[in-house]
Parts: structure tokens; C-alpha cells; sequence
């Protein structure tokens, strides 16, 4: 890895008609097919995150829009397997940090879980690729050589006084989640960046990025049992008008998404007979 240098902030542009491309492939498969084809995708994100954990895959990114599942599929796998650290009330061998970071606050967090056998996650960190010091720090944590050296080239009083050192070896797994499309970035800067990432790791793009895919995964996932916990003595019933609900009013959800699912569904269980109406308050825009 290469010294980190001053860091500057990168604007984020999206190639409008890579995604109209998109669109028109999306268009030409069934139902099924993408059913399929996104269940597959998932299946490896669960084996691919066992691999990490284990240590035969150092790094990865998953890409995907928010609140399909891919965060709580990889927190899944991580926290079954330390689970008997927990038992033992040791501290867990995996983090996942959520939202902003600076880049000394990253070079911290790495250096905190730099040993083998430990996992880093980076969920909805996006603004770690929009600034270069905290993005040559990433590169160093996803680079692919048998050794991964990182290293804070200026004086820090900050992690003077934390005891970490200015170079250390980053020995642990490291996984990336980001709601950004790699490929639909059209800032050259960035997609130079972004292509330098990819190039140092395990790349799953999730491919769910038409209204029609989302709706679809999310008939999956609830046809998968994910109202089961709320015990509707209904459920099939419950299940159908909650389908119905999010196909009609999709374009005015504030989030189409499994969080919004869930969302109705606790309305729907606590308001049986006018949660409609509820959710059109609180999880729908104005027209």
C-alpha cells in the first residue's frame, strides 16, 4: 500500500444510461429467473462471508441497494460462528461499523481487528470512497498480496496517545458493503478509484436494482417465512395484503425495501383493522 496522502473529497455521478441498459436486460427475464438468479446471488454472499471468516477469502465487497438483506445476511453468518465467544462474554472477533468514518477513525478500527481470524465490516460507509487518504487506507485493507502493510504516514497525536503504531500488518477479513453501483459511477476519478478496489478483492454485485427485482426478492423473502415471528392467525391472508400494498403504492413507499415490509407488518399487527391507513401516513409520501 502506498503512504496515505492529504485526502480530498470526490463527487458522486451515476452513469444514466448503464442503468437504462440495465433496465432493458431486466426487462427480458421471467419472474422466475430472476428469482433464481437472486437467491443464487445471496447463497454466495453467505458462503462467501464463511470464507472471509475463515480466512481463505481476505476480503470482498457486496454491492446492493439498501434494506434488501445483505447486511443482515452477513451479520448472520458472523455471529453464529462467535457465538461461543459471546457464551464465554469474550469480546467478539468481528465488528461491523455503520455510517461515516474518518480516515483516522478507520486506521484505528483496522488496526483494533489487524489480527487472523477477525472480520471487519464497513456497512453504509460510502463516505470512506468519496475522500482519497481514507480510500488508500481501504485499498490497503482489501489488497489481495500475501501481505497487507498499512500505514499512517503523518504525525498523529491521536493514536499516539491510543498506542497504535504509524505501520502495521492488517492480518484480519475485511467486508465492504456499499449502496453504490461500481459500475454505474461515472466520475472517472472514482471509477479509477472503485476499479482499484475491485480489482484487490472478491467483487458481489447483488443485482437488484429495478423497482421490479426489489418487489420480487421481497416475495421471496416473505414467501421464506419472514412474517412467521409476528404468529398472524392469518397469515396467508396477512401475507396477500401486505404484497398488495407495497405493489400498488411502490412508487410512493418512502423505501421499498424489507425494512418497509416489516414496517407494515407491525402496523398491520398492532392496527388489524385500519393499518392501511397508518401506513399511508408513515411510510408514504405525499403525492
Amino acid at each position: 500500500m502506498k503512504n496515505p496522502s492529504k485526502g480530498t473529497s470526490t463527487v458522486l455521478e451515476f452513469d444514466t444510461d448503464a442503468i437504462k441498459r440495465r433496465e432493458q436486460e431486466v426487462a427480458l427475464e421471467s419472474d422466475e429467473d430472476i428469482i433464481n438468479r437472486l437467491r443464487e446471488r445471496f447463497d454466495i454472499l453467505t458462503d462467501m462471508t464463511k470464507a472471509v471468516k475463515e480466512g481463505s477469502v481476505r476480503a470482498m465487497i457486496v454491492s446492493g441497494p439498501p434494506g434488501v438483506g445483505k447486511s443482515y445476511g452477513v451479520e448472520a453468518v458472523l455471529e453464529k460462528d462467535d457465538l461461543f465467544n459471546k457464551l464465554a462474554e469474550r469480546k467478539p472477533k468481528y465488528e461491523i461499523v455503520k455510517g461515516a468514518m474518518s480516515s483516522i477513525g478507520l486506521y484505528a478500527k483496522l488496526y483494533e481487528f489487524s489480527k487472523a481470524g477477525n472480520v471487519v465490516v464497513f456497512d453504509d460507509c460510502d463516505s470512506i470512497l468519496m475522500e482519497d487518504l481514507s480510500l488508500n487506507i481501504l485499498k490497503g485493507a482489501l489488497d489481495s498480496s500475501s501481505r497487507r502493510f498499512i500505514i499512517w504516514n503523518t504525525d498523529s497525536r491521536i493514536l499516539r496517545a491510543e498506542g497504535i503504531p504509524d505501520r502495521f500488518e492488517f492480518c484480519a477479513g475485511a467486508i465492504f458493503i456499499t449502496n453504490i453501483k461500481f459500475e454505474h459511477v461515472r466520475s472517472k476519478k472514482l471509477k479509477d478509484h472503485l476499479d482499484a478496489l475491485e480489482s484487490r478483492c472478491h467483487y458481489i454485485d447483488l443485482q437488484m436494482d429495478t423497482t421490479r427485482e426489489k418487489i420480487l426478492r421481497i416475495k421471496q423473502i416473505i414467501n421464506d417465512g419472514m412474517l412467521e415471528k409476528y404468529e398472524f392467525s392469518q397469515p396467508d391472508l396477512v401475507r396477500d395484503e401486505l404484497v398488495e400494498f407495497v405493489e400498488v403504492n411502490q412508487d410512493r413507499l418512502r423505501e421499498l425495501s424489507l425494512r418497509m415490509v416489516l414496517k407494515l407488518a407491525d402496523l398491520r399487527k398492532s392496527f388489524p383493522t385500519n393499518w392501511q391507513a397508518m401506513a399511508k401516513t408513515t411510510c408514504m409520501r405525499r403525492s
